[in-house]
């Protein structure tokens, strides 16, 4: 990535352009795109084999978390053991965890080559699932803790310790922690299934990554940090925080959340869902005018001449790489057109989210001929009108 850029600064300051080019400024920069999209994908290429050689080692990392989580809880156990004394409850607990990290550890095995335990929570689009995330993490809980009750009702002892425990059980009591349960993973399906028909019905772009990473639990697709997401995993964090420590204080019943905090769940899901349907929408081309240089002179679109296409949308979320800008196409009547990469020093002026320029080629036939967009999401703009004279 280093020796594109350094490339990429060259040729934006005509350093390394051949000297038989350098008489046409078309010839120039065409070849100039050429070169950075042939070196582009190249650096693509190494970028996809290094993420999945990341994600199928990623399972033993997951492992190994997961078993790190245990020999925590045990250490703080046995903490409290020294204040309070060993109860059921503590033994119950560490059972359940072994049970918890050992049915994991197996489905970490059998998902290896997609990201050990996070298997479930990598989204379509190889990122992390923010509302997957969020609905795993209180099933988990809701889990563990019937493993609990489960454990301790195999050693208890006595009828009403055994009736006790069944009671533990009760929706009066678990009512709270279900209805954030079913709320959370209803919205994890709703997600899915909203994203897929938004991008079926081209109102919304999606490009894959190259792998999942942490920050996508708070961040867009394009890695900038989303309000609806931020504000989901918090809430939803401190709520399963809550639930665990009550549950570690009562471990013979399902953890007591309260309707206020449970409401407050409900709110942040809610707000996430409305975020998930008012993000997107398509491209869209708003103008398109005669890309005019100093000491040109005013007339008409003529082939050979390069236009300035200007709307928005035509870089979708997370397809800012040079080898995605590379995948944008202009059509121009019946021809078809690859934007070319213009660069200058820090980056590309074209193509840009609002504007990129394209040669009108010599195989366009005057007259009126239509401009559309299909940008390196596979989304076509709507079709602008244009005059190209002889």
């Amino acid at each position: 990535m280093a020796a594109f850029v350094r490339r990429r600064d060259e040729l934006a300051g005509g350093e390394g352009v051949p000297v038989g080019l350098a008489h046409s400024a078309g010839a120039s920069r065409q070849w100039v795109s050429d070169e950075l999209t042939e070196a582009a994908r190249a650096v693509a290429d190494r970028s996809r084999e290094e993420g999945e050689a990341w994600v199928v080692r990623l399972w033993r990392r997951t492992v190994f978390g997961v078993w790190a989580a245990v020999g925590v809880l045990l250490l703080v156990e046995l903490l409290l053991a020294l204040a309070g004394g060993w109860s059921a409850g503590r033994t119950a607990g560490l059972v359940a965890a072994f049970v918890s990290a050992a049915l994991l550890s197996v489905a970490a095995w059998l998902h290896r080559a997609r990201g050990g335990v996070l298997a479930p929570v990598i989204g379509e689009d190889n990122r992390l699932s923010t509302s997957r995330t969020v609905a795993a993490g209180w099933v988990l809980l809701s889990v563990f803790s019937v493993l609990v009750l489960a454990v301790e009702l195999a050693v208890a002892s006595g009828s009403d310790e055994r009736r006790a425990l069944l009671a533990g059980l009760d929706l009066s009591r678990g009512a709270g922690v279900v209805t954030v349960l079913a709320l959370t993973c209803a919205v994890a399906v709703v997600v899915r299934r909203t994203v897929a028909v938004r991008v079926q019905g081209r109102r919304l772009q999606k490009v894959r990554a190259d792998r999942p990473r942490a920050a996508d639990l708070l961040t867009d697709d394009a890695g900038r940090g989303a309000f609806s997401d931020v504000q989901y995993v918090l809430i939803s964090a401190v709520a399963v925080v809550f639930a665990t420590v009550r549950l570690a204080r009562q471990p013979d019943q399902l953890p007591d959340l309260p309707w206020g905090l449970a409401l407050l769940v409900v709110v942040s899901a809610a707000t996430y869902l409305a975020g998930k349907y008012a993000e997107g929408g398509r491209p869209v081309v708003l103008s398109v005018v005669r890309a005019r240089e100093m000491g040109d002179l005013h007339s008409p679109i003529r082939t050979g001449d390069d236009i300035e296409i200007r709307g928005a949308g035509f870089v979708p979320p997370g397809a800012t790489a040079p080898d995605r800008l590379a995948r944008m196409v202009v059509r121009i009547g019946a021809v078809h057109v690859h934007a070319p990469l213009i660069p200058v020093p820090g980056g590309f002026s074209s193509p840009a989210d609002t504007a990129l320029t394209v040669p009108v080629p010599v195989e366009v036939e005057p007259g009126r001929v239509e401009v559309q967009v299909v940008t390196a999401a596979g989304v076509e703009t709507n079709r602008y009108p244009i005059d190209v004279v002889e």
